[in-house]
């Protein structure tokens, strides 16, 4: 199982990609950190420098974006799909994780 990226999440990192003048190669560096409400929390980040992806990340690329993944991190990602919303409860980046058994009311932290 890989994780994906929706259309709206693509359109959307690339938007930031160019507001930041990163290269058009910077990957999305996507990870699991412990924190939050429910245990885990969600983080993204750009990583342009190749040097600090090791031979333990999983690289993925799904419309158009290359996304890296650290094993550990990948363990509770394999499935989820990054999303995109800007609807009446805000504007932002959620996941769509079949992993998590329970999620914040905000959306922004899990368990497993």
């Amino acid at each position: 199982m890989s994780i994906t990226v929706s259309d709206r999440a693509a359109a959307r990192i690339k938007e930031i990609r160019n507001e930041q003048h990163l290269p058009d190669d910077a990957k999305l560096r996507v990870g699991v950190v412990s924190g939050g409400c429910s245990g885990l929390t969600y983080d993204l980040d750009f990583d342009t420098q190749p040097e600090d992806e090791t031979e333990e990340d999983q690289e993925f690329e799904t419309n158009g974006i290359k996304l890296i993944v650290d094993m550990r991190s990948f363990l509770y990602l394999s499935g989820t799909e990054l999303d995109y919303t800007e609807g009446l409860n805000g504007q932002g980046f959620y996941f769509e994780n079949p992993n998590a058994t329970r999620t914040c009311s905000c959306g922004e932290s899990f368990s497993v």
